[in-house]
């Protein structure tokens, strides 16, 4: 397999080149292609297709049934591949939308660009820090649109509360709190996968080869050799927007401990990670034993202590009660969310499709988000403070 993908590659400047040659009209559809069709990309390609002049051409899955899915829920059109690289190859295909397992992104990604498509790859962007400059290179070098899955970059009470961090509303913020807690005990322990319609060795890919294995398919994201459990899937999202919102996004150290007491995936399902940032301590907590709360972040400043997670923010203003007392005083800024900022992240990929322009989660800050995950696990798995 890694003989015909070097093969594909050298096909790459022709296949660019000529897509490039197509230039999209105001009216004109876009023709997507989804690979690695599981729910999360079934949910994107959903949206995209909702958006004026899109089309859903291809689902790309090895397993059959993901393929069937996709084309009964989403696409009854959409002609299926097994291969992705063979959707890379058609001509009648604009732009890829990537939902495969972690270690998937980044050879997607650029076999992609190299083929002229633009792309929506969910985030973690880079399985390893060593592929984030090898995705950055092919994404300058082929100009094309490459929008990663922090679709909190498109999601208005975001946008505004970045804002207020900026006009100095929190005052001096010396410490940010993010959490995210699940349930996984609710879901199946032993999940089960029809081998004979999976295409296993195109799963795995680069990693190991190994025998088929339901829970490592179906729970990939708490495995080291598909996903990297916690601090990818989940804090990753709340790093990128803490980077984002404090203009900070190299870490200088970082420490974790944990362990995978109630669910035995290789990934830890309970983890506290610390990461040391100039002028502010990152912390985050998670566990995948209990949901309440949910995610949030918590930037506490010397004027203001602003609570955000996906259903708004708040801003509470020190000084209005008794020091240390639990209870909050009034929020003097506050701001519902009115929708999954999805919808609006795929539509700016779109946009951007159409006009060229830069989107709004690129490929630059998704390398920093995943390269401060990849710390915290190395940190984890080294069971020392490693130093960037």
């Amino acid at each position: 397999m890694e003989e015909s993908r070097r093969a594909f590659l050298k096909k790459g400047p022709a296949l660019t080149a000529l897509s490039q040659s197509r230039v999209l009209g105001a009216n004109e559809r876009i023709r997507i292609a989804g690979l690695g069709c599981g729910g999360r990309c079934q949910f994107l390609l959903a949206l995209a297709r909702q958006a004026p002049g899109t089309e859903i051409v291809a689902a790309c899955d090895v397993y059959g049934p993901r393929r069937a899915e996709t084309r009964a829920k989403v696409a009854p059109t959409a002609q299926e591949h097994v291969d992705y690289r063979e959707a890379l190859e058609r001509k009648d295909i604009d732009a890829v939308i990537i939902g495969s397992p972690d270690h998937w992104h980044v050879p997607m990604t650029v076999d992609a660009v190299r083929a002229g498509k633009d792309v929506y790859v969910e985030k973690p962007l880079t399985k390893t820090v060593e592929e984030g400059p090898l995705v950055e290179k092919a994404v300058a070098e082929t100009g094309r649109i490459v929008q990663v899955g922090y679709q909190q970059r498109s999601w208005d009470h975001f946008r505004m509360a970045r804002e207020v961090i900026a006009a100095g509303k929190l005052g001096k913020i010396t410490l940010v709190l993010s959490s995210w807690y699940q349930n996984y005990l609710r879901y199946d322990p032993k999940p089960a996968v029809d081998a004979a319609k999976l295409d296993w060795k195109r799963w795995l890919g680069s990693a190991p080869d190994q025998p088929v294995n339901a829970l490592r398919y179906h729970r990939w994201r708490w495995f080291w050799d598909f996903g990297g459990g916690h601090l990818t899937d989940l804090h990753s999202h709340y790093g990128d927007v803490i980077h984002w919102c404090m203009n900070a996004d190299a870490p200088l150290d970082a420490q974790a401990l944990g362990d995978s007491y109630a669910l035995g995936y290789e990934c830890p399902d309970t983890v506290a990670a610390t990461w040391h940032y100039p002028g502010f301590t990152l912390v985050y907590t998670g566990t995948l034993v209990g949901h309440l709360e949910g995610g949030n972040i918590i930037f506490r400043g010397s004027r203001a202590m602003m609570k955000i997670n996906r259903d708004g923010f708040a801003v509470y203003p020190e000084g209005v009660i008794a020091a240390e007392k639990t209870n909050y005083p009034e929020p003097e800024i506050e701001m519902r969310s009115l929708h999954d900022g999805s919808i609006d992240h795929v539509r700016n990929f779109l946009d951007c499709v159409r006009s060229r322009k830069a989107p709004n989660a690129p490929v630059g800050p998704a390398v920093a988000a995943a390269r401060a995950a990849h710390l915290g696990n190395l940190a984890f798995r080294k069971g020392v403070r490693v130093v960037a």
